[in-house]
């Protein structure tokens, strides 16, 4: 044995490996038992006969004709008892018809449409974006409003007085920039 061991371990593994080939081919096949060979084919009986609880074992046997093992088998499988849905199927519905989205689920899909947009602004879009509206020249000013007396009557003066005495915005939860989120995002694409 430890000769062997000494012999497999001098010969490369592919000279080892064509070796135990050429022995498998070489050796003798191998005889199944006797008790398998000699079993007769179980008496089986007639199709018509069969029910759910009929013993279909006898069918099995490896002697049987395989188109009467099917033959059997279509009738054991043909009872309603097998033939329920599980409700696993889900390729069974009809999704031709589809639900309509919720109107919170869809208020959610567009605040993430933003998001994204929002992440895919190059730094000129964003620096425009949140660039203060040019202001007018005070010479500029009673030339519009002569041009457009339409615009007194649309905005009276107690009413951009009244926007003027509200309230700033609540301060931000996070002092994030938009240079941040953007550094963030480009992080997330690479």
């Amino acid at each position: 044995m430890a000769g062997d061991e000494k012999k497999s371990t001098d010969q490369p593994f592919l000279a080892r490996w064509s070796q135990r080939k050429q022995d498998a081919r070489e050796a003798p096949p191998a005889v199944p038992p006797a008790g398998e060979v000699d079993t007769p084919v179980p008496d089986l009986p007639p199709l018509e006969n069969l029910t759910p609880q009929s013993d279909f074992s006898g069918f099995m046997h490896p002697k049987v004709d395989p188109d009467l093992r099917r033959a059997a088998l279509r009738k054991l499988f043909s009872d309603p008892h097998f033939n329920v849905m599980d409700g696993l199927d889900t390729y069974v519905d009809d999704y031709s018809q589809p639900d309509p989205l919720p109107p919170g689920m869809l208020a959610g899909l567009r605040q993430a449409q933003n998001i994204l947009a929002w992440a895919r602004e190059t730094k000129e879009e964003t620096a425009a974006r949140f660039a203060p509206p040019p202001v007018a020249s005070a010479a500029a000013a009673p030339i519009e409003q002569a041009q457009s007396p339409e615009v007194d009557a649309a905005f009276p003066p107690e009413r951009e007085q009244a926007i003027d005495d509200l309230p700033p915005p609540a301060e931000p939860i996070a002092n994030v920039t938009v240079a941040d989120t953007q550094r963030d995002a480009v992080e997330r694409k690479s």
